[in-house]
């Protein structure tokens, strides 16, 4: 049976409205600095009896136990070996965790959050479940259960938000909103911060990288920790470049059982080392300072 051309308006988010990098944008974040920086760890915890997850062997038995002690390697080895590489270069870290550490490891979330400057991020329950695959009234009590648990955790609100795997329904941004989220991480169409519509009020998208993000570029697609690492310094001068005329925003996403594996965490040490000594060039922030500044 043939098929009719498609000739009408295509169907968008109807988030935020087209905007041309063209636009000038007079916004300069601390200190007149074009370009904001961001280094996100990702603390996440599944199910022995999941599926789910990031694959060293996509044919791993089940249960899976390849597969799922090499990701607890970030939670028992890694993640804290990494605490001790921020903290002697000073990074304040974006820790996007899941709320199942604060039943498994809350040890390793005390360690990561006594990081001067460090921001707490909503990261679903577990990385063994995509939310947008759940029914509206699921997901409403996923993402409100998460912002109690981690609110009693630090004593206030948790104002960003990751979607495990980057799972959205079409309706999380209104119950971000409605659930006291400030910011999603979720969308990487932008360099900038965007504001979105929701109809439970204002919701900011910050930039998050999925590329310069070490699970989507080391794993799936292969890429060496030499590879990975050029990546980010390539997309730091990129961007510090491009500052100069227009704000930017640079993202760094991490995760302990990918770069805390001693053979990564010994040649990414290197790199962080060589952004952070140029420190002065740019303002080194979280996503939650990045979220205030632009809404004010």
């Amino acid at each position: 049976m043939s098929k009719q051309a498609r000739l009408t308006p295509l169907t968008t988010p109807q988030r935020y409205p087209y905007k041309s990098p063209q636009i000038p944008n007079s916004v300069r974040w601390p200190n007149g600095k074009g370009l904001a920086v961001y280094i996100a760890m990702n603390l996440e915890h599944f199910a022995f009896d999941s599926q789910e997850g990031a694959k060293l062997s996509a044919n791993a038995n089940f249960p899976d136990v390849l597969n799922y002690s090499w990701r607890d390697y970030g939670n028992r080895v890694g993640g804290w070996h990494l605490a001790e590489l921020f903290e002697t270069l000073a990074i304040p870290p974006a820790v996007i965790a899941n709320t199942s550490i604060l039943d498994y490891c809350p040890e390793l979330l005390d360690r990561w959050l006594a990081l001067p400057g460090s921001e707490l991020i909503g990261h679903g329950h577990t990385n063994s479940q995509r939310q947008g695959e759940l029914a509206l009234d699921e997901e409403d009590r996923l993402i409100g259960t998460c912002q109690q648990r981690l609110q009693q955790y630090q004593n206030k609100t948790v104002s960003g938000w990751l979607s495990p795997w980057i799972s959205e329904s079409f309706t999380t941004p209104e119950l971000l909103a409605k659930n006291r989220f400030r910011y999603t991480l979720n969308w990487a169409h932008d360099d900038m911060p965007t504001a979105f519509f929701t109809e439970n009020g204002p919701l900011v998208s910050i930039p998050y990288p999925q590329e310069i993000n070490d699970i989507p570029s080391i794993i799936p697609n292969g890429a060496t920790i030499d590879t990975f690492c050029q990546m980010i310094e390539y997309q730091f001068e990129e961007l510090l470049a491009r500052s100069e005329q227009s704000p930017q925003v640079m993202g760094i996403a991490l995760h302990p059982y990918i770069v805390g594996q001693p053979f990564r965490f010994y040649r990414l040490k290197k790199t962080l080392k060589a952004i952070l000594d140029r420190k002065d060039e740019y303002w080194l922030t979280t996503p939650g300072e990045i979220a205030k500044l632009y809404g004010e």
